[in-house]
């Protein structure tokens, strides 16, 4: 059957799915604050639940844990070290050494003294060895051996055995003792955790005044080993001093004894023997030269002037007049040559003397040096000796004073007081956090179901996930069995339900207002979704505009009709269809609403074959010359195919949906086989709506006849 529409109700579907889609990524802060409400039974009951759970926790099971605190201050000393009083020194206020000191206090050498002392390998609290084991501990283990396997067995001796058990019960202390630094500040705070507040307290005063005697020997021993070097070291230095001494001793023994006063004396006559040979060798030259000279001279003028000899000059003017005086010259000049000679030869023989001389005085110097040089070596080296070895004898001696006088770098600034309050479990803290967890696991609990809710509670969600139109929004009706519905209908035509009906047969009658729909199929995905309700009341309506109505029963499987009238025929439908009997002995009228009924009936033949027939056909064609509106109650879509076969039949088909009930699946199942018959669908019906939920829900001021402002014009 064609359709025309008469407004354009498909429009109006897009143009607010486009809406919806801008709006999609907003997160309604609204609309999640009321889903929370919604819930709040449930957040209540899980955050009871929390609460109940933490308290028995907190009161019940937990143990209780005491912690105990000492405080201990690092005394410190500024200064340079720069000898052997390092070993007792102070120590400095860097972070470095603050670390350093937090670190030896955790070492498990000073745990273990803590162990000893205390006698904590004898507290089954510590030493796990001499604990029950429980139930969960069983359980793990068991747990422990099944994924991992079971640990190969590894023989110890009983000496392993007793280490291992002081390593557990060291390693359990250490779980109990913490070391915090206050910032700023050259203070440690220790704490340690019991189930007994004294023992507590016993570890936190020991862990201090361990530590402090720690510091103690570690001074002790370092001034016992630095006592034992230098016992060692000075008694090396005195060997090597009195070696030093005798090799000094023997030198002076074996060699001249010279000084640094001697041999500036004999560079003082090395020097003067030196400008003597320098002199003598100017006058051998000299003399060399005039001998050379008169040598060479050949005539009397020649000799004369060659020696510089006054008697010759006197003589040579009459040596060529006289033979005597020329005799004589000659004599003279021959005296001189040998004078001359024999000068050179004494000044020769003068100047390698003077030259024997130096050199043996070179020598004579050059030894007695290297002896003053070698001497002088041996005495520093022995004073050198003698100061090492006094040096360290007088180290020794202060560092023998300092045994036993050593103070520790920290002292107690405060002892542990014995706690009267446990620390752990914090009851206020446990309920509080039980109550905060519980409203976190009630408020996702309610999201959660939120989220996975797949139903629909307005117009605007079910149109945007099926593309049709809501032609009808009906509240759910106020009485408790279906015969109260018309009865509801009747009286309270002034009601918001009976509104929603007048609501949904406009809709229907402006669906196509050229040709208004005859035949309108009432069907729905499931039963009880409220489509035989919609049809009565839909029928009662038209009645209502002066219309002939008939409402045929088409779920001739369910015949539910039966519970809404009294005094229905046993012949219905089936036998119109099969021509048992007229159609006219069937339908019966309903006096007190106006309308026709035909109902269903039990039959042999199956009812999709039934619908299917072309006497079913026929029928519907004869009664639409009877009647002005038929409206066929079909059973559910997905149940049986009946509706999808009667749809062939009808001008309209209204698709009902229960609110907040029909899942989206199920919807768009439904319309999907319904529209493989190239049936279209004139509308959906949001039925059952209920006012209150939609209040709830946040919707109540918003959509439909069941808004608060309804108030004003029904009259419930």
């Amino acid at each position: 059957m064609q359709q025309v529409t008469g407004f354009s109700r498909s429009n109006a579907v897009d143009e607010r799915a486009t809406i919806r889609s801008s709006d999609a990524d907003i997160i309604d802060l609204g609309a999640l604050l009321a889903t929370l409400w919604r819930g709040k039974w449930i957040i209540g009951a899980v955050t009871s639940l929390a609460i109940l759970s933490g308290g028995y926790y907190a009161y019940a099971v937990a143990v209780p844990i005491y912690t105990a605190t000492s405080v201990v201050k690092l005394e410190t000393q500024e200064q340079s070290v720069v000898d052997l009083e390092s070993v007792v020194s102070g120590l400095s206020a860097d972070s470095v050494t603050i670390n350093s000191e937090i670190e030896v206090m955790r070492s498990r050498s000073l745990a273990g003294k803590v162990v000893d002392r205390l006698d904590l390998m004898n507290d089954p609290e510590f030493n796990a060895s001499l604990q029950a084991p429980g139930r969960l501990e069983s359980l793990k283990a068991h747990l422990r051996d099944v994924l991992m396997g079971s640990r190969d067995w590894v023989a110890r001796t009983e000496e392993q055995q007793a280490a291992l058990r002081r390593n557990m019960t060291v390693d359990a202390l250490l779980e109990r003792v913490s070391i915090t630094n206050i910032p700023n500040s050259l203070v440690f705070r220790i704490q340690a955790t019991s189930e007994s507040p004294a023992t507590a307290a016993e570890i936190a005063d020991a862990v201090a005044e361990l530590y402090i005697l720690n510091q103690l020997d570690v001074k002790f021993e370092a001034t016992q080993q630095a006592t034992a070097w230098l016992t060692e070291r000075v008694a090396e230095l005195r060997i090597e001093l009195e070696a030093a001494e005798a090799k000094l001793a023997a030198f002076s023994t074996e060699t001249e004894l010279v000084s640094p006063e001697a041999l500036q004396g004999l560079e003082r006559q090395l020097k003067e023997l030196r400008d003597r040979i320098a002199t003598t060798s100017e006058a051998l030259a000299a003399q060399s030269d005039l001998e050379a000279a008169l040598a060479d001279a050949r005539t009397r003028q020649q000799r004369a002037t060659a020696s510089g000899d006054s008697q010759l000059q006197r003589l040579l003017p009459r040596t060529e007049s006289d033979t005597a005086v020329a005799q004589a010259f000659d004599t003279r000049f021959a005296q001189v040559t040998e004078r001359a000679r024999l000068e050179v030869e004494r000044t020769t023989l003068q100047l390698a003397a003077l030259r024997s001389s130096e050199t043996e005085l070179r020598a004579r110097i050059d030894a007695q040096g290297d002896d003053l040089i070698a001497l002088q070596q041996l005495a520093r080296e022995a004073e050198a000796s003698r100061s090492l070895y006094e040096y360290f004898l007088g180290r020794l001696k202060e560092t023998a004073a300092q045994q036993g006088i050593q103070q520790a770098d920290s002292r107690v600034l405060s002892s542990a007081v014995l706690p009267q309050r446990p620390t752990t479990p914090r009851k206020s803290l446990v309920l509080a956090m039980a109550a905060l967890l519980g409203l976190m696991a009630g408020a996702a609990i309610v999201l959660l179901r939120e989220g996975r809710n797949r139903s629909f509670r307005t117009p605007d969600a079910l149109e945007a996930a099926t593309g049709h139109a809501v032609l009808g929004q009906i509240p759910r009706i106020p009485v408790r069995s279906r015969r109260k519905v018309l009865e509801y209908l009747r009286t309270k035509t002034s009601s918001a339900t009976a509104e929603a009906f007048r609501n949904l047969r406009t809709s229907v009658m402006l669906s196509n207002v050229d040709t208004p729909p005859k035949v309108i199929l009432s069907t729905s995905a499931l039963p009880g979704e409220g489509k035989t309700t919609n049809s009565i009341a839909l029928a009662h309506n038209f009645v209502g505009m002066g219309k002939k109505v008939l409402l045929i029963e088409g779920d001739i499987r369910r015949r539910t009709l039966n519970a809404y009238f009294d005094e229905l025929p046993a012949e219905g439908l089936a036998s119109v269809i099969s021509g048992a009997v007229e159609k006219e002995d069937v339908i019966r009228p309903v006096p007190e609403y106006g309308f026709h009924v035909l109902i269903g009936e039990k039959t042999q033949v199956n009812a999709a074959d039934l619908f299917s027939s072309d006497r079913f056909q026929a029928l519907i064609a004869d009664l639409r010359n009877d009647f002005d509106v038929i409206i066929v109650d079909t059973p559910p879509v997905l149940v049986v195919p009946d509706a999808r076969i009667i749809s062939q039949e009808a001008d309209a088909v209204l698709f009902t949906v229960k609110w907040d009930s029909t899942s989206r699946d199920q919807v768009q199942e439904a319309l999907r086989l319904l529209r493989q018959g190239d049936q279209q669908i004139t509308g959906l019906v949001l039925s059952q709506i209920n006012p209150g939920g939609m209040k709830r829900y946040g919707y109540g001021g918003k959509y439909g006849a069941y808004g608060v402002h309804g108030s004003k014009y029904y009259v419930n």
